[in-house]
């Protein structure tokens, strides 16, 4: 145990806050496979988080505080199932003797899912639930995100998230849907949300909602591997090598996304020898799996999009015809706003910025970008590069106020500084 003396409350606090988002996923995986029920391997999960906040302060830190949360999660499950009239039903169900010193996986089968976390994806991508509730209850099962971290992610607004996960919990419960893994029909009617899932928790690891930190790199390793799992699981399912392919490029890119200060680098100005090559290959493995480049689904028309930025030896050589194009493309296919967006931001850097303002202004009334502060920030950019540098700061402001990551606001308050006072 590390000295309580060194530590204060507060710190314990810190620490145990950080541990558990990482966790989590793992310790409400293991307890789900015991209890065979989401909702309540949620509450066992928060039980361990409760006992630590009873008892680290005053015994300290373990050396190994994640296994230390687990083991106690995976404690209060076999109490609870040994506490269950059905328990001689559930041991039979297992196959195996429960004990509070050791709970070993069971051994997998031909197509089986052999890994906890992906298991619980598939389980709570259960078709009783729609694809909304999917995927805002993966997120926070799974990904360890705040229900505010989800809102982002769908760009909705919180209590409709936090709604979404209420019911998804009472559904699983009211339908008995149990932690197992699907064959199949069945897997496969579940892929596209557990795609879906995948690439939420990355983005959200890539670039943090909220926090001192632009990067959670502990959430895009855990997207990064699931995909990869899935890719394995699924070789001949286009979309799920688009997902890998495109998580592997994004994901070589980290090492260069930051500075030595920790602030964010942009795109143009990042040191693409600090890319990891060994990631950009896969990308391209995955991707040549993903099918005809004519038939590319979403995940590998994104994934496309990608392999541009790497096979471009500076930010000027980069093909932002293609990626225009690819982005049009993607728009038919998955329609959203912040395609839009990105596709206007290619139109900028393949025809200029005058070309590109409209699509930028177009968007302005779009509900689900009103608090996206990307809209202002890529808008302060296409005015700056026109030279109306007053309108560029307005923008820059206002993306900094609507932003909630430390390291973005910093950033795009310099950029507003820097439009100076002119007019344009």
């Amino acid at each position: 145990m590390g000295d309580v003396t060194a530590h204060g409350t507060a710190s314990v606090e810190s620490t145990l806050d950080t541990v558990f988002r990482m966790e989590s996923p793992r310790i409400v995986a293991t307890a789900a496979r015991i209890v065979r029920d989401v909702g309540i391997a949620e509450e066992i999960a928060q039980d361990a988080l409760v006992a630590a906040l009873e008892q680290w302060p005053e015994t300290g830190v373990p050396d190994r505080p994640g296994a230390w949360l687990t083991a106690t999660a995976k404690h209060r499950a076999v109490d609870l199932v040994r506490r269950r009239e059905t328990y001689a039903r559930k041991l039979a169900e297992v196959g195996r003797t429960l004990t509070e010193e050791s709970y070993d996986p069971e051994p997998a089968g031909p197509g089986d899912i052999d890994d906890d976390v992906l298991r619980l994806i598939f389980t709570t991508c259960h078709p009783v639930l729609s694809a909304e509730a999917r995927a805002a209850l993966t997120l926070r099962l799974v990904g360890g995100l705040r229900t505010d971290e989800i809102a982002r992610a769908f760009l909705v607004p919180e209590p409709t998230v936090a709604a979404r996960i209420t019911r998804a919990k009472r559904a699983l419960a009211k339908a008995g849907v149990e932690f197992a893994v699907p064959y199949g029909e069945d897997r496969a009617a579940r892929l596209g949300s557990v795609l879906e899932v995948i690439y939420l928790i990355f983005n959200e690891g890539y670039a943090a909602t909220a926090g001192d930190d632009l990067l959670r790199p502990g959430l895009c390793e855990d997207a990064l591997r699931l995909a990869r799992v899935l890719g394995a699981l699924a070789p001949h399912e286009p979309e799920a090598q688009g997902l890998a392919a495109l998580l592997e490029f994004q994901a070589s890119r980290t090492a260069a996304r930051t500075g030595p200060d920790g602030r964010p680098v942009l795109l143009a100005a990042q040191d693409r020898r600090r890319w990891n090559r060994l990631m950009v290959l896969r990308g391209y493995t995955a991707l040549e799996r993903a099918g005809d480049g004519r038939s590319y689904g979403p995940y590998a028309l994104q994934a496309a999009i990608a392999a541009c930025h790497a096979r471009a030896a500076s930010y000027g050589e980069t093909d932002w015809e293609t990626i225009a194009a690819l982005y049009g493309r993607l728009g038919v296919l998955a329609p959203s706003p912040v395609v839009e967006l990105n596709r206007a931001v290619a139109v900028s850097m393949a025809r200029g910025p005058a070309e590109a303002l409209p699509l930028v202004d177009a968007l302005a009334a779009e509900p689900a970008l009103a608090r996206y502060h990307l809209l202002p920030s890529v808008r302060g950019d296409l005015l700056a590069r026109l030279g109306r540098t007053a309108e560029a700061r307005a923008e820059f402001a206002r993306a900094a106020d609507l932003t909630r990551n430390e390291s973005e606001r910093t950033l795009l308050r310099e950029r507003a500084g820097n439009q100076g006072t002119a007019g344009g």
